[in-house]
């Protein structure tokens, strides 16, 4: 970790958070929406090299978001990850063998192959070189990945935060020491889709000990923006940025939503099975839309899609008068969140009357990459403005 990394957190002035939702291959629709956000920023700063590693300061993800945050602060420019999504999807998702089938669908290896190499790549080491790690000096923003700890049953926010407790250099188990892409294939291992990672804590020491991790889109922060959030600001974390909606932005990006609505639902349908299919789902959407209430209600929204007929969008234009806010506090962040709506009525809304919603709801769809970037692309084209970011930029 270097003194420049550390003057960058502790720096007084405005901070700049970006976070990205889980949902496996359905991540390259949020790369389709970042490559515009950097593409807009190049031109509006006159920069044409830079790269949102530049611009935010905190960079979060769950599951395939992990790996986006990972890569934007390993200082991957948005072309290269996307070419990293449309030339691996289809490996990564390689089936597993039929008897490996019982527990997951997908083999574990040439995803995490992929990961080793390109974030080598991307910190500027020769892709066969020894894996960085969570501390790597190359690192250009402060990076947070949400994956559940299945060995202790809790979820778990992994930073490179040098001031965070389990970072401290002195500790045997320190988490910065431990390789990279493990803690990034971890937040991916989506149950009954990829295996469990496991990893060892403290290696070579007496207090030895491992842990069995999967997907954090199995916790309540599939959307982690309210985490970031947390971690910006809780006194445990010693991150300590001020707050205040024009010091403190969050732009939140997602991978897709869709009402799963069953107006043909029967009593009887509800049995075990059909909740095995359907609870953690729920769950996942449940809690994603909750904490995105909670950033629309406590951050000033410039921009969003429509929670529901209640509650409607909360979105206020910038620099409103304190009279005009959504609730009885004051507001702690701007906050911005992008989220193609992919139902088939949201895809014909965004000119894509001939995209099926089915292929662009799944996250394994990798038949139909091509139609979940022209989704990413069209809500971008439409939606993604630097005025969202006003006083930000």
């Amino acid at each position: 970790m270097t003194q420049q990394f550390l003057e960058r957190i502790r720096s007084p002035g405005q901070k700049k958070i970006l976070t990205c939702d889980g949902g496996g291959i359905l991540g390259l629709m949020s790369v389709e929406i970042l490559a515009r956000l950097e593409t807009d920023l190049r031109a509006q700063l006159r920069k044409p090299d830079l790269r949102l590693c530049d611009y935010f300061d905190f960079v979060c993800g769950t599951s395939t978001g992990a790996v986006i945050a990972t890569c934007i602060a390993a200082g991957m420019d948005m072309k290269t990850l996307r070419d990293f999504y449309v030339g691996s999807g289809a490996q990564m998702f390689d089936k597993a063998s039929v008897f490996k089938r019982l527990h997951y669908s997908y083999n574990d290896e040439p995803l995490a192959a992929k990961l080793r190499t390109e974030l080598n790549r991307a910190l500027g080491y020769r892709p066969d070189a020894a894996p960085a790690t969570l501390g790597d000096a190359n690192l250009r923003t402060m990076l947070m990945m949400v994956m559940r700890n299945h060995t202790t049953d809790s979820p778990w926010p992994v930073s490179n935060n040098p001031l965070a407790k389990y970072n401290q250099p002195d500790r045997p188990d320190c988490n910065l020491n431990l390789p990279l892409w493990q803690l990034v294939r971890a937040s991916t291992a989506a149950p009954t889709f990829f295996p469990p990672e496991v990893i060892t804590f403290a290696p070579g020491t007496p207090r030895e000990y491992q842990f069995i991790f999967v997907d954090g889109g199995v916790t309540a922060y599939n959307n982690p923006a309210f985490l970031a959030f947390q971690m910006a600001t809780a006194a445990p974390y010693k991150v300590n940025w001020a707050t205040g909606r024009d010091r403190l932005l969050i732009v939140s990006v997602g991978t897709g939503s869709a009402a799963r609505a069953r107006p043909d639902l029967k009593e009887e349908d509800l049995w075990l099975l059909d909740h095995a299919k359907s609870v953690p789902s729920a769950l996942m959407n449940g809690a994603s839309a909750g904490w995105d209430m909670a950033c629309r209600m406590v951050g000033e929204c410039r921009f969003g899609p429509r929670i529901d007929r209640e509650i409607g969008d909360m979105v206020l234009e910038p620099n409103s008068a304190p009279g005009q806010s959504n609730w009885t506090g004051a507001k702690q962040f701007a906050y911005v969140r992008y989220d193609p709506d992919v139902t088939q009525a949201g895809l014909n809304e965004l000119g894509l009357p001939d995209v099926k919603a089915a292929d662009v709801q799944v996250m394994d769809s990798i038949k139909h990459m091509t139609d979940i970037q022209r989704v990413g692309q069209a809500f971008a084209a439409r939606h993604v403005t630097l005025k969202h970011l006003q006083n930000f930029a």
